[in-house]
């Protein structure tokens, strides 16, 4: 494809919501001779600061109407747009109706996902509906050939380069750039105004889904060195790592990132004060106790060995006794809503530790959308968000579950919720003891998250495994009783499943010939 010649700017259209930068760019254009046009604040304001510049009513000689919805809607506008500078009729039609050449189109949207955010009624979302914006971006963009379209104030300064590096012209290669930019921006200004409709006529998964996202950072690379990966926002504001205000450490990788979002995620389904530790995305230990670095000595201690270089992620304010702790390990990302002067003083002493602070925790029960890639599709599903209580539990065995056995299988449950599955989770006292993530079989997943306690245990100076006495979670129903044999040879006292299997009965009485207690959820929490 030959590149189109630069094109001299000699008439620019500027009609911004975001008016950063628009004093000193329009000075720029008009030092250099361009003829500006511009509508309603964007118009107040150049005029205000000194530069000549045209009202679009005044040029197109037709009055904005209908508060503002219409002012660029013209042929004069979209003719000097769209108009193909080397097609002969084109070049006519511009001729008789005196239509001039527009060669730059600078236009930033109405702030419709601010407006959103900021809890907007829907007429007000409505009025934040930009149409003459993006009709105007589209247009530039579709002509680019002979049209610079721009629509962020971070790209003033590239243009600005260019016209002065070339005389006042802006080469092919840029437009084209410029063009791309400026199609992305109204698809996802687009997706976010699908996804509000949807939002307001309580339609989970609309017929036509459409996603939108800003790029936060270009990442060194994806899950390994030879893959390319990127950060982008959505319009999500939930809080964690995409919302989270960076204090200190290198930047976040692909996997400081995931890893983070799990981390913050399992601290937040704890009431009380709780400390979850990941690694590769799964726990190697979770806590809550009463005070937040009783709860970190705790998580810590389930397994001490798969924490060195993890993520470790808080659901209170971090404080500096629990930093001056967590300062003792190798970590990657500490996440928390606040981090006190005291705990920031004790976590600056590791120069490379990243430390988030996110300003609140999400909402373990809020809504949203999970979103994974399939070849040539997407998979889109809600949320995990249930949450078991005492009154979702159905005792199946002849032995009823204490009432501090009870606190532990429903602590126990809301971990293995984020653990990959087949999942298995020992806990004691409101804390894991044993986690078996990811097997094929839930037996095997049994058997690791015991050899592991028995590890961590060891390196300790205890004796045994420490889920002696411990209650155990599984993420969906034992489908033999092998795997409930194995948790009970561990030394446990009761048991938490979804139920299910065809096999209950033979599972139920496994349990009642070894005296366990346990219960049933009716809600399965695989995680793949």
């Amino acid at each position: 494809m030959t590149e189109p010649a630069p094109i001299s700017i000699t008439r620019a259209l500027l009609s911004v919501s975001d008016k950063t930068g628009l004093v000193e760019f329009a000075r720029f254009l008009a030092d250099r001779g361009v003829h500006l046009l511009s509508t309603g604040g964007s118009a107040r304001t150049i005029r205000e600061a000194g530069i000549p510049v045209t009202d679009v009513s005044e040029y197109t000689d037709f009055p904005e109407m209908m508060g503002g919805r219409v002012k660029t809607l013209h042929p004069m506008i979209h003719g000097g747009i769209l108009a193909r500078r080397d097609d002969a009729g084109d070049r006519k039609s511009m001729e008789t109706h005196g239509i001039g050449a527009i060669d730059l189109v600078v236009i930033n949207l109405y702030p419709f996902e601010a407006t959103v955010a900021s809890g907007a009624d829907f007429d007000t979302c409505i009025e934040n509906i930009d149409i003459g914006g993006p009709a105007l971006i589209r247009s530039a963009a579709k002509n680019h050939a002979a049209v610079t379209v721009v629509v962020d104030p971070a790209d003033y300064d590239e243009v600005t380069a260019e016209m002065t590096a070339n005389d006042g012209s802006v080469g092919g290669a840029l437009r084209r750039r410029l063009a791309a930019r400026a199609y992305a921006r109204t698809a996802a200004y687009d997706a976010a105004i699908a996804h509000w409709f949807a939002a307001e006529d309580h339609e989970t998964l609309p017929e036509r889904l459409v996603i939108g996202g800003r790029r936060a950072e270009l990442l060194r690379y994806g899950e390994n060195p030879h893959q390319q990966a990127a950060f982008y926002r959505t319009a999500d504001d939930r809080p964690g790592v995409t919302q989270a205000r960076q204090l200190q450490g290198k930047a976040l990788s692909y996997n400081n990132i995931n890893d983070t979002d799990a981390a913050f995620e399992l601290a937040a389904e704890f009431d009380g004060p709780a400390v979850a530790i990941i690694k590769h995305a799964n726990p190697c230990g979770v806590a809550s106790a009463p005070s937040l670095s009783e709860a970190y000595d705790r998580a810590l201690a389930c397994d001490p060995v798969s924490a060195y270089g993890g993520i470790i992620a808080v659901n209170r304010p971090l404080d500096g006794d629990t930093a001056a702790a967590v300062a003792k390990l190798f970590a990657e990302v500490v996440i928390a809503p606040e981090i006190t002067e005291d705990a920031r003083k004790a976590l600056s002493t590791k120069k490379n530790l990243r430390v988030l602070e996110t300003g609140s925790v999400p909402d373990k029960r809020g809504e949203g959308l999970l979103v994974k890639t399939v070849a040539g599709g997407l998979l889109v599903q809600t949320r995990d968000n249930v949450s078991v209580g005492l009154d979702d539990l159905k005792v199946v065995t002849k032995r009823t579950p204490t009432e501090a056995e009870l606190a532990d299988l429903l602590f126990a449950f809301s971990v293995c919720k984020h653990v990959k599955s087949n999942a298995i989770v020992y806990a004691k006292g409101g804390a894991t003891v044993g986690i078996g993530a990811g097997q094929m079989s839930r037996v095997d997943s049994a058997r690791i998250a015991v050899e592991k306690s028995r590890q961590a245990a060891a390196a300790a100076g205890e004796s045994g495994a420490r889920t002696e006495g411990a209650v155990v979670a599984s993420d969906a129903f034992f489908p033999f009783a092998d795997g409930l044999i194995a948790a009970a040879e561990a030394g446990v006292t009761a048991v938490i499943q979804p139920g299910g299997s065809l096999r209950d009965e033979e599972v139920i009485a496994a349990a009642d010939e070894r005296g366990l207690a346990m219960v049933f959820t009716g809600v399965r929490h695989f995680r793949h």
